[in-house]
């Protein structure tokens, strides 16, 4: 099965429904599927929702898509940098919502493996609980977490072979994984492509089963927050 697009867009023809359900892989601007994320915003699709740990901030990564209003509700972590989004989440005309760093992870992480739910105790006794089935074990009360089970994954790594196993570079391997393993289809760029059989299997970090479409790109490195001595 042909894996590897000759472009983003096409990487996503086929793909993409009004009211989907997106995972998208990133930590701030780290590890961010920048290409994907101007490929939905050219298709124009709308009222999705995305499970991500944050949303990019103002007019970068997945900030484009609030610049367009094309996200109903994120399924976040962390909201902070955009202030686009604080105004939309504000005036209630974007869904929000929140979940526990870990616990997001876990429930792509589960989506992945066919897991529907699972109980943790994170989130306990706070508004995360509200609504949520509640159970003790061994004397400690825990709270039931659904799986993700996206339509789609955008993910970003470094390295792919032509059959999709993937290599992430250090800290962009962030939520990638997870979100790569949870989607009904995903979709990766890369900034290498290289012939089957080249990469160590010891030094894979996602397996190609997982993986249906390749494209592989330039990409803007940008760091989201620096500070210097001013002397």
């Amino acid at each position: 099965m042909k894996k590897i697009y000759d472009s983003a867009d096409k990487a996503l023809e086929g793909l993409l429904d009004d009211g989907m359900l997106i995972a998208a892989g990133g930590f701030g601007l780290c590890g961010i599927p920048e290409l994907l994320i101007d490929a939905l915003v050219e298709s124009g699709v709308k009222d999705i929702t995305i499970a991500s740990n944050n949303c990019g901030v103002d007019g970068f990564g997945l900030g484009k898509l609030l610049d367009t209003k094309q996200i109903k509700k994120m399924m976040s972590s962390y909201v902070g940098e955009n202030a686009e989004f604080m105004r939309q989440y504000l005036s209630g005309e974007l869904e929000l919502e929140f979940n526990p760093q870990g616990t997001l992870a876990e429930r792509m992480r589960a989506g992945g493996c066919g897991i529907p739910g699972f109980y943790t105790k994170t989130g306990v006794g706070t508004v995360i609980a509200e609504g949520k089935d509640h159970k003790d074990f061994n004397g400690e009360t825990y709270i039931m977490e659904e799986g993700i089970f996206a339509d789609l994954s955008i993910v970003k790594a470094w390295k792919a072979d032509e059959t999709g196993n993937l290599i992430f570079r250090k800290t962009a391997r962030n939520f990638n994984p997870p979100a790569a393993m949870c989607g009904k289809v995903c979709v990766v760029e890369v900034e290498e492509i290289v012939p089957t059989g080249s990469l160590d299997p010891d030094h894979i970090h996602l397996p190609g089963i997982y993986v249906h479409r390749i494209i592989q790109g330039e990409h803007e490195k940008r760091i989201e927050q620096r500070t210097v001595r001013t002397a």
